[in-house]
């Protein structure tokens, strides 16, 4: 008898990476992601704190006639709908870039002080000039956003190599924290900023059609941005040496991808005010799902960021009936058991 024939049989080597991220289990995976969103769109349009009923959608969009409920549907929930689907897309993107950028897995576009910064322009002009219509809240929060990111990415970049991930996350805390110490001051001496500050904070996509139809350009930019840097990221992903010589230019790679992370980020909280968790959240999920590959990340990131964020808007308005939860608290309520699920599971944070 062969000694082999008594030797135990050895498990079978696990398959590469490359076997298991074919091109058609992603096709397929980006399909489910597809489907959950079209199903999101569904329940968003569908549910409601007014209960209505497929024949009540039916006469919504064939049979228009002006009743409450049409009104209630076309008028509210559409805009609603398209609304939450333009800022998941955006933080879930945002989140993969400033992750793939900083190389940090816990990262995410609060992070280089885009949050803060939309809220220190909002609560410092409102205490200058008194109360602000919400297109020029929306305004400034874009402003603040932008010119707190450029900040972040300016003094990060002084060493002249477009900023090293570690000097991105260190400036972006400090300049987190002087815009929420100066935003703190502000709100204990006027108290028509801290009215506006408490309206603005919490996260919503209920009511704010109108600033996704100023900046809907601003996020098809950075839509495109974030496409164009997909393949750089995974170059830069191997190391700057190594991009370098695969002929990445680094500095021009991180600029386009921190131009598209600041109008995505940017916009989004522009438009919906600090959601969190999304960003965060979502390129664990996207990584877990579809690969390491940032050209698959990047659309598998943009369904993700859409279903969370439509499903919780949805969600909030089931368990508070006949009110509702803002979207930011009902993902911040989730996300943050789930993110503790997925860092302990999946070691995100090194011990």
């Amino acid at each position: 008898m062969k000694i082999s024939a008594l030797a135990p049989a050895l498990p079978a080597a696990p398959k590469p990476a490359a076997a298991r991220w074919t091109t058609a289990a992603r096709t397929r995976t980006l399909a489910v992601l597809a489907a959950v969103v079209v199903v999101g769109v569904v329940l968003s349009i569908g549910v409601g704190s007014a209960r209505s009923t497929p024949a009540d959608l039916w006469h919504a969009f064939a049979s228009y006639s002006g009743s409450v409920m049409d009104l209630t549907i076309r008028g509210i929930r559409v805009p609603r709908t398209i609304t939450a689907l333009a800022v998941g897309a955006a933080l879930g993107v945002a989140g993969t870039l400033v992750q793939g950028h900083t190389r940090n897995p816990i990262a995410e576009p609060g992070l280089l002080g885009v949050n803060h910064g939309a809220a220190l322009a909002i609560v410092a002009t409102t205490a200058a000039v008194g109360p602000l219509a919400f297109p020029a809240q929306a305004g400034l929060a874009f402003v603040g956003a932008l010119v707190a990111s450029l900040v972040v990415f300016g003094i990060g970049s002084v060493d002249r190599r477009g900023g090293s991930p570690t000097t991105l996350v260190l400036v972006g805390a400090a300049v987190t924290s002087m815009c929420l110490g100066l935003v703190s001051a502000i709100v204990l001496l006027s108290e028509a900023a801290l009215e506006t500050l408490r309206f603005w904070q919490v996260g919503s996509v209920a009511g704010r059609s109108g600033a996704l139809e100023l900046l809907w350009p601003v996020l098809v930019v950075g839509g495109l941005l974030a496409w164009l840097n997909a393949t750089q990221l995974n170059a830069l992903a191997l190391g700057e040496a190594a991009a370098t010589s695969l002929g990445v230019t680094t500095a021009r790679a991180r600029g386009v991808g921190l131009a598209a992370l600041v109008l995505l980020a940017g916009a989004a909280v522009t438009i919906a005010g600090p959601i969190a968790f999304v960003g965060l959240l979502v390129p664990h999920v996207a990584r877990w799902a579809i690969g390491a590959d940032y050209r698959w990340l990047v659309p598998a990131s943009a369904l993700i960021g859409s279903a969370i964020v439509l499903l919780s808007d949805t969600l909030g308005r089931i368990i508070a009936r006949p009110g509702e939860l803002p979207v930011g608290v009902v993902v911040a309520l989730v996300g943050a058991p789930v993110f503790v699920y997925i860092a302990r599971r999946k070691r995100v944070v090194s011990a």
